[in-house]
């Protein structure tokens, strides 16, 4: 996975250097994503129009002001983020971080990616790089709060399974940027470095993230709601090693994609959060993974 960026490290060397969910150098694509995206399967649905209100930027990733379906306006707001991204580290394997306290800032942006403002966590409600690389930060300020006070709305979590051939716009709140492309398939294991990664999203060879985009929403251009979280991409072409991803089928065949990018799917994290936003992983539904302490 792409290392988060630190500091200044935001120029020319990026895209070598870069970070999880966020390679992407412009290599040849394979074939197959070549003419899944030649056919465009969405192109004749109406799509909802795709802006950087919501968005936040990270001191080296990207994020967004995110809601659950359940989620009431005087309800703390979440910051979603990859776990990679955590400012005190990337999670290892098989750690789950909860409820620990933070004080983040993130700059929220409008939907012309200007400055609207500065939000701030109270803690890491939740964060893993098992199964998902996922961070959610619970914040001091309301929806409520957020909306009347920059006139930003969250964005919201879908709750079914994205569609292949979906298209997709990945919203980088640290670079400013959007790249468009569509949902190439579904990987049953993505493999990088210690970290094992479950039902992950390959997008076609379009999206070509880069070091920083680390933790932006997927959005759904037809529904206009979070499908997935960028997390990472094969730089090198490489074998299942740290920023070189691997894919692993059900039947344990390894393929490798060098130059493809990859997402993290977020339609289960709903049913982990109850009344007033708060974090609940014995939840029925709730397959996010616990805290060994909690494990049975």
């Amino acid at each position: 996975m792409n290392r988060p960026l630190v500091g200044t490290l935001a120029t020319a060397v990026l895209g070598a250097a870069a970070l999880v969910g966020t390679v992407g150098t412009a290599h040849a694509a394979p074939q197959h994503g070549a003419q899944q995206s030649a056919q465009q399967p969405l192109k004749q649905h109406k799509t909802k129009a795709v802006d950087f209100a919501g968005t936040v930027a990270l001191s080296n990733c990207s994020g967004s002001v995110v809601r659950m379906p359940t989620s009431q306006a005087n309800d703390p707001a979440l910051v979603m983020s990859n776990g990679h991204c955590l400012e005190s580290g990337m999670p290892g394997a098989g750690e789950v971080i909860v409820d620990q306290p933070s004080s983040r800032s993130f700059t929220l942006l409008n939907k012309s990616a200007g400055r609207a403002g500065t939000i701030k966590a109270t803690k890491i409600a939740y964060a893993t790089m098992t199964d998902t690389d996922v961070s959610l930060y619970e914040t001091s300020s309301t929806y409520a709060q957020i909306e009347q006070k920059y006139g930003i709305k969250p964005l919201e979590l879908a709750t079914a399974h994205p569609a292949k051939g979906a298209a997709i716009s990945v919203v980088s709140g640290y670079w400013k940027k959007i790249y468009s492309c569509n949902i190439d398939g579904f990987v049953p294991t993505l493999k990088e470095g210690d970290w094992t990664w479950k039902d992950s999203v390959r997008y076609t060879p379009q999206c070509k993230t880069i070091g920083g985009t680390s933790g932006s929403p997927v959005i759904d251009t037809t529904t206009g709601k979070v499908a997935a979280i960028n997390n990472t991409g094969n730089e090198d072409g490489e074998k299942c090693t740290v920023n070189n991803p691997c894919e692993v089928d059900e039947n344990g065949n390894v393929t490798v994609h060098q130059g493809i990018n990859y997402a993290q799917e977020t339609y289960g994290i709903p049913k982990c959060f109850g009344t007033g936003n708060k974090l609940d992983l014995s939840a029925a539904g709730c397959a996010l993974p616990k805290p060994a302490a909690t494990r049975r």
